[in-house]
């Protein structure tokens, strides 16, 4: 016989382990409402009456188109053949603006979603 002792080492282990539940449900509508609006605005119209104005006289250079006020000038030319060539401004065109605003109405649809929400406990649900 043998004097040995023979001792057994234990050793714990520990584990852990997961699983899915389900606790509620959730169902999600959606719904998209109509409303029918009357939206306003203003509508922006400019208009230019042209008036013809006469100078007739002799010219070294062609003027530029310049602004009087509310008045844009465009200078008219033309050459003439005298014995030499000369310019002159035949006339001016003077533009002016004017402006017009019209108020208008303008039939739309605005649309809009409506969301709901329903949980359902699942233990609940068992019940009914």
């Amino acid at each position: 016989m043998s004097d040995d002792l023979h001792i057994p080492i234990v050793e714990e282990e520990a584990q852990v382990f997961k699983r899915s539940v389900e606790t509620e449900r959730v169902s999600v509508r959606t719904t998209t409402d109509e409303e029918q609006v009357l939206i306003q605005d203003e509508l922006r119209h400019e208009h230019v009456d042209v008036t013809r104005v006469p100078v007739g006289r002799e010219v070294a250079e062609a003027p530029a188109i310049r602004t009087e006020g509310d008045v844009t000038i465009v200078p008219v030319l033309e050459e003439r053949l005298i014995v030499e060539k000369r310019l002159f401004l035949v006339e001016e065109l003077h533009l002016r603006r004017t402006v017009a605003i019209d108020p208008v109405e303008v039939p739309t649809t605005l649309r809009r979603t409506r969301v709901e929400i329903e949980r359902t406990e699942l233990d609940q649900q068992e019940e009914h």
